[in-house]
């Protein structure tokens, strides 16, 4: 991988020219790692960057052949919600990948990506029946063309959906600084951090850089993502692996308690 084309880090290196000068998020994303697109975008990744094809991660998401329509769509929608952009002219333009994800039989994309705010990021404004929601983020799961309204999905730990106009959202893309939640790397897996407020998230997020703080993983989370690691291997059929589910986890904790009770007597 080659760094000297940006003085911004390992998470916007590329691959020699020879080699199409392919960015490490985009590998990612062409390789259907949701968790690692996440994590790179949240250390300053370059959304938008073109290599020499004029590709962009969004672009090649949406023209992976192998790629499954449930991984399409996850990527795409993340991709979509740190501000992917469109441009005039070529694969990555808005108008091919709508024609690509139709040709795939992928209508919910298509409609999302036709549509201004589908799978953005938004913050909710002027909206007079629920005062408290102004200022709150969002994202724009789904596009109703029949009223021209958007199905969105708040940004707390509540995950409220709601039907909103379009005046009533306003674009706000994620950054590393506007995350919305934080995905942290910690004993060989990825632990989502979901927040009450957006301001949390900033000071969370600010504080780890400032080398404050660091992520505090519950045993609640843990057991979540043990769960998730059984059940992908049980869908790959290796469910005999020594990968132990969250009802296992937990009840080793318990015990673990449990003796450390009976030394302290």
């Amino acid at each position: 991988m080659d760094q000297s084309r940006s003085n911004r880090g390992p998470c916007n290196a590329t691959s020699k020219a020879e080699k199409l000068n392919v960015s490490v998020l985009q590998i990612a994303a062409f390789g259907n790692q949701l968790a690692l697109v996440t994590l790179l975008l949240q250390l300053g990744a370059d959304i938008d960057y073109r290599n020499c094809q004029g590709s962009t991660a969004i672009g090649l998401v949406l023209h992976n052949p192998i790629a499954s329509v449930e991984g399409t769509n996850d990527l795409t929608r993340l991709l979509l919600s740190w501000g992917a952009s469109f441009f005039s002219e070529g694969e990555c333009s808005k108008r091919n990948c709508v024609a690509k994800a139709r040709s795939a039989n992928n209508h919910d994309i298509a409609d999302l990506l036709e549509s201004e705010l589908g799978g953005r990021r938004c913050e909710i404004v002027n909206l007079s029946p629920r005062l408290e929601l102004n200022g709150k983020t969002c994202v724009a799961d789904e596009y109703l063309p029949g009223s021209n309204q958007y199905r969105v999905t708040l940004e707390t730990k509540s995950k409220e959906s709601l039907i909103l106009d379009p005046e009533n959202l306003n674009r706000r893309d994620r950054t590393p600084q506007d995350c919305g939640y934080y995905i942290d790397f910690r004993n060989g897996r990825t632990i989502r951090h979901d927040f009450d407020s957006n301001e949390d998230c900033q000071a969370f997020v600010s504080a780890l850089e400032r080398g404050e703080a660091r992520p505090v993983v519950t045993e609640e989370a843990e057991a979540r993502a043990e769960l998730a690691a059984a059940e992908l291997l049980a869908e790959l059929g290796l469910d005999g692996s020594q990968v132990e589910s969250s009802s296992s986890f937990k009840n080793k904790k318990s015990k673990k308690k449990g003796r450390k009770k009976k030394k302290k007597k």
